[in-house]
């Protein structure tokens, strides 16, 4: 099985991309993608941008993955 998690680019030097993983940065590899962008959204695994996901399709799944973790929040504070 492969996790990937979702990022927004920030910067980019050759394939090497700042990427922001919901208020952490980490930096990343972007070998595997044809063109990245800036504020381009990508899926992480490993440390390698694997895949760009449209915009609507990245704000769905952040929505969805923010949800969840307030429901968790409230589960650990219960």
């Amino acid at each position: 099985m492969c996790l990937a998690v979702l990022a927004q680019l920030k910067e980019i030097k050759g394939n090497v991309a700042v990427a922001d993983f919901g208020g952490l940065t980490q930096e990343i590899r972007l070998d595997l993608l044809e063109e990245p962008r800036v504020d381009d959204w990508v899926l992480v695994h490993t440390g390698f941008a694997i895949q760009v996901v449209d915009e609507k399709e990245a704000l769905e799944m952040k929505k969805v993955l923010d949800e969840v973790a307030a429901i968790n929040e409230g589960m650990d504070n219960a």
